[in-house]
């Protein structure tokens, strides 16, 4: 047994060939081995609240702030996790959101290079 560090795209179709993976198997599954942790700054409440359902829907998670639930702070920082495959799924709902998601979302794509 061994633990594998898969820092992008390129890594996973790799290490997928290693195994003899057909070339639509590694097309299929390459995005769904790199996995990605994102801190987000100074996110509105409002806005967290979606980016966890949003990420939950597709397979990921979002860590927010306790005071999202009520909506008592206007801000939080949020931690998303997900894989390339699982954040690609989630940003074009996150784009036709209100409260900064859209352009969180272009971020996004930008910072992953999707």
């Amino acid at each position: 047994m061994e633990n594998i560090t898969v820092h992008d795209k390129k890594d996973a179709e790799k290490l997928l060939a290693t195994v003899d993976c057909t070339a639509e198997g590694i097309a299929m599954m390459a995005e769904k081995a790199v996995f990605r942790v994102i801190k987000l700054h100074k996110i509105q409440t409002k806005a967290a609240n979606i980016l966890k359902q949003t990420m939950l829907s597709k397979g990921g998670d979002a860590a927010v702030s306790r005071h999202c639930a009520d909506l008592s702070r206007e801000y939080t920082d949020v931690i998303l996790m997900g894989t390339l495959k699982q954040y690609r799924a989630a940003i074009p709902v996150l784009s036709a959101q209100p409260w900064g998601l859209k352009q969180i979302a272009a971020d996004l794509n930008k910072f992953l290079a999707l």
